[in-house]
């Protein structure tokens, strides 16, 4: 079966108007996909609100400073592990990847 020709687009929304109607099945071969990686892909983020001890806060700001990383990037990283380590004695999988 040959596949529908996509239509030139004189802007995003134009595009996005059409493949709100349209099957993307009648214009790619999902037989033929492969694989792909986007390194450079960031995740969607979302801004929290937390409230914390000022000493915990201190105390975060002086060891971001020994690891030479801003300290919010510190709080991501210790969240990160703290919750991958929670998922893995479950034995549970990462939501975070």
């Amino acid at each position: 079966m040959s596949k529908e020709k996509i239509p030139q687009f004189a802007s995003e929304d134009d595009e996005r108007a059409f493949w709100a109607t349209h099957d993307t099945a009648d214009y790619f071969d999902y037989t033929k996909a492969q694989p792909t990686l986007m390194p450079n892909l960031r995740p969607t983020l979302k801004t929290v609100s937390l409230r914390l001890p000022e000493s915990l806060v201190e105390s975060l700001h002086v060891i971001a400073h020994k690891k030479d990383v801003p300290y919010q990037s510190l709080m991501k990283m210790l969240l990160s592990e703290g919750v991958e380590r929670e998922l893995s004695l479950r034995g549970e999988s990462s939501v975070t990847s």
